[in-house]
């Protein structure tokens, strides 16, 4: 029971009117014949066909000599309809799925034995429609003047990728050989070419940027990502914190014989009311490091509670949970560059932080070089202001999930194609929710001045 094959399902369908345009020209051709050719849907747990009954026509232009019509949904010779070609891309675009899942979810809901070949040619067929000018005008006339420029590993290729962080779009993409410096300048100058001149360019830490900034856009502000220098400086911070603790737990562990046997009930009552030991105490301050560098408003009352108890443990904590605070307060607080300075200075000067080795090297982030790039987004009106390149390094993250989990693919024309997919999708949510947007005069823009 159950494992006899489905009645395969035939819907006619007539596609031979009198007279058809010409492929070519258009101009209309009389039918010489008709004929019947059966084309594969898709229907759900069933075995479907098209009998489709098409025209053979005499053209009248010079053209051709004949020509055969075809309905709207089917392509010319094709064994399978639009629907079996819109099934394949929605699975893979957007459901997720890879290659092989596709297929064999297509084979267990909709009885259709596919073959990789053919999803490939629909991936072909689907990138070769796609017109990349379209989206270049896009971008220029909707482009805010802020930049975002990043790299990411894809295999034995490298992903440079630059996006507009205030309209949440995606710019251009190069795939390149190598991340070196002629490849980044390349990127970058033929964005130039393309007429997109931006006020800010924002950037990790790299070194790859800087001359090359200053080389195509020397007018525009090279924005560094406070989010990068942050993280930086907290982890010097935690490592004074482990260096802190570690000679804590060794001061615990000095004159101290460890006693064979078992402890009895009297021993465990006698450690319950002497309290936690020195090493315990280290302990606790390691399993708590992460509440020295978060933020306070972000503190829960457990948090705050363990921080008490970690500074009087170890009162030298005080000192790294200070400086923690010290560079939220430069950097979050600051209104215009001149503020930003006189609180730099505060805090580059402060003798207790120049007496902490790990705090030394944090503070070299904030050298006279480097600190007017981290503070340039000070330079723009409070609600254009962007302080880091989160948004480009999401856009990253999404790429590498993809290519990781779904694909894995390496070569060269398979990964373009796979970002141009990805991008298309993009810009075509991002296109249409634009054309939907309603203007509010009354509704305030939010600063993006917190990102990060």
């Amino acid at each position: 029971m159950g494992t006899e094959a489905p009645t395969p399902i035939v819907i006619p369908v007539y596609s031979a009117p009198k007279k058809a345009p010409c492929p070519g020209c258009g101009k209309a051709g009389r039918r010489k014949r008709t004929q019947t050719r059966t084309v594969r849907t898709v229907a759900y747990k069933a075995i479907a066909y098209l009998e489709i009954t098409y025209g053979e026509y005499t053209a009248l232009c010079g053209c051709c000599t004949t020509f055969r019509n075809t309905p709207d949904d089917v392509l010319p010779k094709a064994k399978y309809d639009n629907k079996v070609r819109d099934l394949v891309l929605g699975r893979i675009l957007q459901d997720g799925m890879n290659i092989e899942r596709t297929l064999e979810s297509i084979r267990r809901e909709f009885l259709l034995e596919l073959s990789s070949g053919f999803v490939y040619d629909v991936l072909h067929d689907y990138v070769a429609q796609l017109d990349m000018s379209t989206h270049r005008r896009e971008v220029l006339e909707h482009f805010s003047g802020t930049l975002c420029i990043d790299e990411l590993h894809l295999g034995r290729y490298a992903l440079l990728l630059a996006t507009d962080p205030l309209n949440n779009l995606p710019v251009a993409f190069a795939l390149v050989a190598a991340n070196d410096q002629d490849h980044m300048r390349r990127f970058p100058k033929n964005l130039k070419t393309w007429g997109l001149h931006p006020q800010v360019v924002v950037t990790d830490g790299s070194n790859l940027y800087p001359a090359v900034l200053k080389e195509l856009w020397s007018d525009a502000d090279h924005q560094l990502c406070v989010f990068h220098v942050i993280k930086d400086i907290n982890k010097l911070i935690l490592d004074a914190v482990r260096r802190m603790r570690t000679a804590m737990n060794r001061r615990g562990k000095a004159g101290r014989k460890k006693k064979r046997g078992r402890k009895g009930a009297k021993s465990k009552a006698a450690a319950a009311r002497r309290g936690m030991t020195v090493k315990e105490k280290a302990h606790f301050v390691f399993k708590n490091r992460y509440s020295i560098v978060k933020r306070r408003e972000n503190l829960t009352e457990l948090e705050q509670t363990n921080l008490k108890q970690m500074l009087e443990y170890l009162p030298e904590l005080a000192t790294l949970r200070r400086f923690a605070d010290r560079i939220y307060w430069l950097f979050d607080a600051s209104k215009d560059y001149h503020q930003a300075s006189c609180r730099r200075s505060v805090v580059v000067h402060d003798s207790a932080f120049q007496s902490v080795p790990e705090l030394v090297k944090a503070l070299e982030h904030l050298n006279p070089e480097k600190f007017p790039k981290l503070m340039a987004y000070l330079n723009n009106p409070a609600s254009r202001r962007v302080r880091t390149n989160n948004q480009v390094e999401r856009t990253n993250r999404r790429f590498r999930f993809l290519e990781k989990v779904r694909y894995k693919w390496r070569r060269r024309r398979t990964l373009v194609r796979f970002v141009v997919m990805t991008l298309d999708q993009v810009w075509t949510k991002w296109t249409a929710a634009k054309s939907t947007e309603v203007p509010d005069p009354g509704r305030k823009v939010k600063s993006p001045a917190n990102e990060g």
